[in-house]
């Protein structure tokens, strides 16, 4: 029996030997492969962190002791180590384990973490309630280096000075956050050297903490004695005078895949009164020979052959953004005026053909979604058109630049909000299902939502056409397998189509389905099934949520019995209340119903359980209507 299988951890790490973790360690290594293979999931990032696990648990008491994974792509050996052995088959499956820390799951979790640049500002707020309840256990935060180009980082660093709190923030410097780092600390950081205790640990150095922008006087109290700090770090290249200047104790680099070391340095950390920063040195994909030969791909990976590291192929259809990428290339090749933002997801949103081909023009601000709608809203006054990549679920982190800095000004930003709707088993971290509620009601913006891949070219056409905000939202998943049209067209704004009619003149029930972006398929699907019912159904594919098709609805709402709204996304505030405001309004007094997601976190699992357990799949949609009919 392995060391795994016959322990019972974390208590029993207290118990073995230096050469028994490192075994515990590779037997790790294989579990996650082997699940992740299967099931998909974060795979390079919590290969890398499986040692810094083993010596944290080694040294701390989980539960008691908190330990907060910022993110949570690093928290897989976590998981395995605090009671979740025998569950972690089931990662990311419906009803299963969380592919993120969950404080629903576990009392291992202190928080749930989803988002980068929580883990530091969530630490500290731990500690003082620790201290203001004087109890006594450790708190210990894990954040990427990647993440440290997050504003809610860098705000929590500048609260760290004047709090006396003891915790301890590891750094977990792999040089990457998903795809490569970028950003003003790299050119501080590129020459730092070993600390002299661990001289013979190979000199890795360059490129860590590449995202962090450059520190504001604001936050230090004395500008002259930054100044001279400043200068000594330039002429000495040494970490440890900006980090100790923000106000911890810096101890490092340290190599995060030496447990003794490690442990050594944790043990010694916790009797330190204060904030200590411990910087560990890690790999990304250590010991998995494709993950180390490309992270970035391996960073959230679909399912895969263990052995060949290979995806296994599983559909012939364009995906929503790999169409999106193609679209923005082309339309670039003949508007120089087109530029490209991302936050730290270049592969992920499709931009990789456009960042290569016009590399002036493409811009990766890091995890830092507040900074990339300003910018571009400062390139759009310039006469430029920015395309603002950036998944659904992240951009909410930057709703008061939308309305500010592009909304009021007017300017023409393109919000491109891939992975809207369900993301499947990345789950409610990850859910776009907020978007169409938080962006209908802005003024001077359009939103919009493709029923296919097709309508998501003519749609990035359409706003780089119009002259003013346009968000453009599209799930994570294959497209339907269209044809492409080779010319784009423009999609006259606020005009929405009918796709479906009823096959019969006078059928027993007539309805009216309004759906928006990927409910106007399944709500075909839906019209076809109850016409065996003698239920006819004419579906309008909306295309816009904002401005509405008003002339269109009222139309054809006055032909109709009961009016249906579906849509992927949350029903309070959503396309469905737009819908019901205007017939309100109207005073058309037809009975509606609104399709959409409850008012409640949607857990993890594939796309199509999700919807289906929501109402939303084709079954579920007819279903309903036919009980209301």
């Amino acid at each position: 029996m392995s060391i795994l299988e016959k322990n019972n951890f974390p208590d029993a790490l207290k118990l073995l030997s230096a050469n028994e973790l490192d075994l515990l360690a590779s037997e790790i290594r294989e579990k996650i492969i082997d699940v992740v293979s299967r099931n998909g999931g974060h795979l390079s990032s919590s290969l890398g962190t499986v040692e810094i696990s083993l010596a944290l648990h080694s040294i701390f008491a989980s539960p008691k002791d908190r330990i907060i994974w910022d993110v949570g792509h690093q928290a897989y050996t976590h998981k395995i180590l605090t009671g979740r052995l025998r569950d972690f088959e089931s990662l990311r499956k419906f009803h299963g384990l969380s592919g993120f820390p969950n404080r629903f799951e576990s009392p291992h979790d202190p928080f749930t973490t989803g988002h980068a640049g929580t883990s530091v500002s969530c630490a500290l707020g731990i500690a003082r309630g620790r201290d203001l309840n004087k109890e006594d256990f450790s708190v210990i935060a894990v954040i990427g280096d990647g993440s440290l180009s997050c504003g809610m980082a860098l705000e929590a660093f500048n609260n760290i000075i004047g709090l006396k709190s003891n915790f301890i923030l590891i750094l977990n410097d792999n040089q990457m956050s998903i795809s490569k780092n970028v950003g003003a600390w790299s050119n501080y950081f590129t020459k730092i050297r070993t600390n002299p205790i661990y001289v013979k640990m190979k000199d890795r150095g360059e490129n860590i903490v590449k995202r962090i922008p450059k520190i504001g006087t604001s936050l230090f109290d004395n500008a002259e004695k930054l100044k001279n700090r400043f200068k000594h770090f330039i002429i000495n290249f040494k970490a440890e005078v900006v980090f100790e200047e923000l106000g911890f104790k810096y101890i490092g680099p340290i190599d995060g895949h030496n447990i003794p070391m490690m442990m050594s340095v944790l043990h010694y950390a916790k009797d330190i009164n204060g904030p200590v920063l411990l910087h560990m040195y890690t790999e990304k994909g250590h010991g998995y020979k494709p993950a180390e030969k490309d992270p970035t791909k391996f960073h959230g990976i679909a399912p895969f052959d263990k052995f060949s590291g290979e995806k296994f192929i599983t559909s012939a259809k364009n995906s929503y953004t790999a169409v999106f990428g193609r679209t923005i290339a082309r339309i670039a090749d003949e508007n120089k005026k087109i530029v490209a933002i991302t936050a730290a997801m270049v592969d992920g949103t499709g931009l990789d053909e456009f960042s290569a081909k016009y590399p002036s023009r493409f811009f990766d601000v890091g995890i830092a979604e507040e900074h990339a709608i300003a910018f571009a809203s400062g390139l759009a006054t310039e006469g430029l058109i920015p395309i603002v990549a950036i998944y659904s679920t992240f951009i909410q982190r930057s709703y008061d630049q939308i309305v500010h800095d592009v909304c009021l000004q007017n300017t023409h930003v393109i919000f491109c909000l891939d992975r809207s709707g369900f993301v499947g088993e990345d789950g409610p971290t990850h859910h776009g299902v907020f978007d169409i509620a938080y962006l209908r009601h802005i003024p001077n913006i359009v939103v919009s939502s493709p029923k296919d891949e097709n309508e998501l070219q003519h749609l990035v056409f359409t706003a780089v056409k119009h002259n003013g905000p346009f968000a453009i939202r599209y799930p994570r998943d294959n497209g339907e397998g269209v044809k492409l049209d080779d010319v784009f067209k423009e999609l006259p704004i606020g005009k929405a189509e009918i796709v479906h009619k009823p096959k019969t003149k006078n059928p027993k029930n007539k309805i009216l389905i309004i759906a928006i972006g990927s409910m106007v398929n399944p709500s075909v699907e839906a019209a076809k099934i109850l016409e065996d019912d003698d239920i006819g159904v004419t579906v309008i594919n909306a295309i816009y949520v904002k401005p509405l098709d008003e002339e269109l609805i009222d139309c054809e709402a006055k032909k109709t019995d009961l009016i249906v709204t579906v849509e992927e996304g949350c029903v309070l505030g959503g396309f469905g209340s737009c819908v019901n405001e205007f017939l309100l309004n109207k005073g058309l007094s037809k009975p509606v119903h609104n399709l959409g997601i409850p008012d409640q976190f949607i857990e993890h699992g594939e796309r199509k359980d999700l919807l289906d357990m929501c109402g939303l799949s084709a079954q579920k949609i007819s279903k309903t209507i036919k009980n209301f009919c």
